[in-house]
């Protein structure tokens, strides 16, 4: 039987008709982005569950070993964010895990979505490139393709066109606008076309990036009926 990750859950007035599973930063948990939904103004019938999974707690190199909730171990915070890579792979077969329950529950694939902040984008990223069924696409968020080296042997064929959505601070001093910049380039070399925005921001999320989140999901949903 498996066993899934903790998760808070928003559910839609009506049908559940998509999902979105959005994924928290570094020490963070599940909560963190639930009161921001409505802020994406998404249709009263769009029929949208929100699934909000909580990281394992963890103990984190960079952090001196202290124990948080963490999608993955960070080894080294230089700029090429040398990471423990085992752990990652098991974060993204948690998150398969949720996606395939989504879809036991009667939402097809293409219609269930990854949102990932910081860590947690790192984590859509790796889950949805390499995924077997076509998916709605990904939002990434203030973010990093931490296994950009990878992709090209591991990536599923199925979602060579996943649309992706990225958002990244100008003013970003956790994870650079250069790393941001960087995954639209090797997405772009795997034959992706991801949307990119930025916003004078640090390591966080604005209202005009959550209304530029909401019109993108919405566009896709309506691609999707």
């Amino acid at each position: 039987m498996t066993t899934y990750l903790p998760c808070q859950t928003r559910e839609p007035e009506g049908p559940v008709r998509a999902s979105v599973i959005w994924l928290h930063g570094l020490g963070a948990d599940g909560g963190d982005f639930v009161p921001v939904v409505p802020y994406l103004n998404l249709a009263a019938d769009a029929g949208v569950r929100f699934v909000f999974p909580n990281a394992p707690v963890r103990p984190v190199t960079v952090n001196g070993g202290m124990r948080m909730p963490a999608w993955y171990d960070i080894l080294e915070m230089n700029i090429d964010r040398k990471i423990d890579q085992a752990s990652l792979d098991v974060s993204a077969q948690q998150i398969g895990d949720l996606i395939e329950r989504e879809i036991a529950s009667g939402v097809p694939s293409e219609r269930i979505f990854l949102f990932g902040f910081s860590q947690g984008g790192a984590v859509a990223y790796h889950t949805a490139l390499r995924y077997p069924k076509k998916l709605g696409g990904v939002a990434a968020l203030s973010t990093y393709l931490a296994t950009a080296d990878r992709m090209a042997a591991e990536m599923d064929a199925v979602n060579a066109s996943l649309p992706i959505l990225i958002c990244h601070g100008s003013q970003d001093d956790v994870v650079p606008l250069q790393l941001g910049l960087r995954a639209r380039e090797a997405l772009q070399g795997l034959g992706l076309a991801p949307q990119w925005h930025d916003y004078p921001m640090a390591h966080e999320v604005c209202l005009p990036e959550l209304q530029q989140l909401g019109a993108w999901l919405t566009l896709h949903l309506s691609e999707k009926e």
